[in-house]
């Protein structure tokens, strides 16, 4: 299962680039790198770790 790509900033509403910068949680919450930095790199909804989130280049690979 690929993960959800959110097109903006859960917080802030700002714009992210699939081939961007961006934080998420377990739950796939995602913020914009100046949010993330302002929230301590913590998630507003559960608590847990903003890490960054992998980049996409492209459209989905077919296996």
């Amino acid at each position: 299962m690929a993960l959800q790509m959110k097109p903006a900033c859960e917080r802030c509403e700002k714009g992210l680039a699939m081939d961007g910068e961006a934080f998420m949680c377990s739950y796939e919450c995602t913020f914009c790198p100046v949010c993330a930095r302002a929230m301590a790199a913590r998630c507003p909804n559960c608590g847990g770790e903003l890490v960054a989130r992998p980049r996409r280049d492209a459209g989905p690979v077919l296996a």
